[in-house]
């Protein structure tokens, strides 16, 4: 009786698929005598389950690939606005998802601490649309691009990122440096511990590059004289915090080649060395988003664009179609693109939150410009041997 069911279930579902079709024009049609007949999309399988109903069809020779995108609107008119339509120039796949995204999802660190635990330096991303934390370890994806037109969602999921590792870390595990040049984005962390540097100035912004730039090398001495692969390998007496360099609105550095050649550098090294990049910026492009940083920067999160060339170049097409009306959804991008809800935290939120992390002379703690801090190490830096074990870092543990 099951199996009955079962059937008429996935023929229901049919019908629905070809009414859908029907209304978006996709068929063939031809006369005979006096009847015309209409040739829909080859429906090739229904799978339905509790979560999702997933079709897979083929269009008809003849049929353009094209109207099938430009007619998403009539399937989410049919089915809802929770749907994926997915294909190339003849196989589409539809799935119609019955659980939908949280309107918002509000940041709530005890919430997510249990799916963190046990890593490195996570990165939390976000919430998929059946209530999944979807989180990664940046000591094993260390560059990571976020690009969002203003009020998408961006500013949120920077402030979360830095939130969640201050809370996560201790200041002797993580060092971090800013970059703010827009002068409107880090204010929040000014007086925080961990916080090394916040520089608002391009002229600070290159002596902190300098002073990473310096770092990196000492740290791949380290790594050639005890000959391991990675910071975390190191003995016990030479450990090392690690650092996480963060800069918004990075398109205002890229004309400076000096500045450019080392946040290059910095994020194409900083695997092995325990050095992580999060860059952001509002509208991307091929002069600023050259291939030598795209193909450093391996995770990508997409807020929404103004259209489909911005979402290409960020490597999240489809942001562009991510409506306004539901700010902190973004395409994650690492081996595959998912869809998320990004945890929103407000300003006021993270400054409770950050309260609890200020230093102790916090007055005295920035005036803006860059400030090295007392360096770390006493041995003398050569840079001869320094990249003989900057391989990928594979080798971790």
């Amino acid at each position: 009786m099951q199996k009955v069911f079962e059937i008429i279930d996935r023929q229901q579902a049919k019908i629905a698929l070809k009414k859908a079709f029907f209304n978006a024009s996709l068929f063939i049609s031809y006369k005979n005598g006096d009847k015309t007949y209409r040739i829909f999309p080859k429906i090739h399988s229904v799978k339905i389950d509790k979560d999702q109903t997933e079709y897979v069809f083929t269009l008809r020779n003849g049929m353009d690939p094209k109207e099938v995108t430009k007619k998403e609107y009539v399937f989410m008119q049919h089915f809802g606005a929770n749907i994926e339509l997915d294909g190339d120039h003849k196989t589409f796949t539809l799935t119609v998802y019955r659980k939908t995204f949280p309107k918002e999802l509000k940041y709530n660190y005890d919430a997510i601490l249990p799916v963190i635990d046990g890593l490195n330096l996570p990165i939390v991303a976000g919430m998929d649309r059946h209530g999944q934390w979807h989180v990664y370890d940046a000591i094993n994806e260390p560059g990571l691009l976020i690009s969002g037109e203003p009020g998408a969602g961006k500013s949120s999921q920077v402030r979360s990122i830095i939130s969640t590792l201050i809370q996560y870390k201790k200041p002797h595990e993580l060092e971090i440096y800013l970059g703010d040049l827009k002068m409107s984005e880090f204010h929040l962390f000014y007086d925080i511990e961990h916080v090394k540097n916040v520089c608002i100035y391009p002229e600070d912004l290159w002596k902190m590059l300098t002073y990473l730039t310096d770092e990196m090398k000492r740290r791949g001495e380290l790594l050639n004289k005890y000959r391991v692969t990675h910071v975390n390998k190191l003995p016990e007496s030479e450990k090392v915090p690690y650092i996480l360099i963060c800069i918004d609105e990075f398109v205002m550095i890229m004309d400076d080649k000096d500045m450019k050649a080392m946040l290059i550098q910095l994020v194409a090294l900083g695997r092995a060395l325990g050095m992580v990049c999060v860059l952001s910026l509002q509208r991307p492009s091929h002069d600023i988003l050259d291939t030598k940083i795209r193909s450093c920067l391996t995770v990508r999160m997409g807020f929404r664009v103004s259209d489909f060339s911005n979402a290409k170049i960020i490597g999240t097409p489809g942001a562009e179609k991510i409506a306004k009306e539901t700010p902190g959804r973004f395409l994650l991008k690492r081996s595959d693109i998912v869809e998320l809800q990004a945890p929103y935290l407000d300003e006021k939120q993270a400054e409770k939150i950050l309260a609890a992390y200020k230093s102790a002379d916090w007055k005295n703690h920035f005036t803006g410009d860059f400030k090295a801090p007392s360096p770390q190490y006493d041995e003398d830096m050569s840079e001869d041997n320094i990249l003989g074990v900057l391989d990928d870092g594979t080798n971790q543990t």
